[in-house]
């Protein structure tokens, strides 16, 4: 897939070449896209979740914070990895609102943290950045740094450390139930498919599909024609409901021997 959009943005950067007559020919004209894509429906199992858990506890800070984030916000990538501690509101409030620049649709978007999603952040370490006049140090603005000037970068490796992770605890727990450990395999997945495993879970749990949506903050929602121009309803009540009913969902299968009761109610 890489590949495909690699050249779909060299044909475009060509063809504008070329109308600009900076070059002669499109280089790029007898290429042809090298694999099919189709449409990723991947959705972590449960017994998977608790292994990437796992995985994450293995790979540590920065990252296993932010995917386990991932996870249980159901936000973007980018916008769990440049979360600012501006865009937290008071604790007792566990309100993220995503600035309207940060966000994929151009809008702002208001995110409940569950109890778990807290606990998480409130775990992370205070890095700190040199002032600009150059006078003593002050707190980085972003939640997730490793020099206080800028967020993090290098997903992709990060993604498979925890890969080899995860395969790993799968072995040990293979080789623990007397299974031939060398048969031991996780499903191919991307960090875009925790984003859909939060809207499948939640699914599951009988969460209304326009409750998810605003969750997910679609452009395109699930309520459409007349009804979408006038129901201009955020559904704030019933995002933190469905939120904190996936984030206990998620400790109950990442800390087993937890009281944690996921009540499996519908939110319409």
């Amino acid at each position: 897939m890489q590949a495909n959009r690699t050249l779909a943005r060299l044909k475009t950067f060509f063809s504008w070449a070329l109308d600009e007559d900076l070059i002669d020919n499109d280089p790029t004209a007898r290429v042809r896209r090298r694999v099919k894509e189709t449409a990723r429906d991947r959705a972590l199992s449960d017994d998977e979740i608790r292994l990437f858990w796992a995985g994450c506890d293995k790979l540590g800070w920065p990252f296993g914070p932010i995917f386990k984030l991932l996870l249980l916000t159901a936000q973007r990538r980018d916008e769990v990895g440049t979360m600012e501690w501006a865009e937290l509101d008071a604790p007792a409030t566990r309100r993220w609102t995503i600035p309207r620049e940060k966000a994929k649709n151009d809008r702002a978007h208001e995110v409940h943290l569950s109890e778990l999603a807290v606990e998480i952040i409130r775990e992370l370490p205070k890095i700190s950045r040199t002032r600009a006049d150059g006078t003593g140090s002050e707190p980085s603005p972003c939640l997730f740094t490793t020099n206080g000037e800028r967020p993090v970068s290098g997903f992709s490796k990060a993604k498979e450390r925890l890969e080899k992770h995860t395969v790993q605890l799968l072995r040990a727990e293979f080789e623990e139930a007397g299974k031939d450990p060398t048969k031991a395999e996780i499903e191919g997945w991307i960090l875009h498919d925790l984003r859909r495993t939060a809207a499948t879970g939640m699914a599951r749990l009988n969460i209304a599909p326009h409750v998810v949506d605003r969750i997910l903050n679609h452009v395109s929602e699930t309520i459409r024609g007349v009804a979408a121009v006038y129901n201009r309803h955020a559904y704030l009540e019933e995002r933190k409901a469905a939120l904190e009913a996936w984030g206990r969902y998620v400790e109950n299968l990442v800390r087993p021997t937890s009281a944690n009761v996921v009540p499996f109610v519908g939110l319409r």
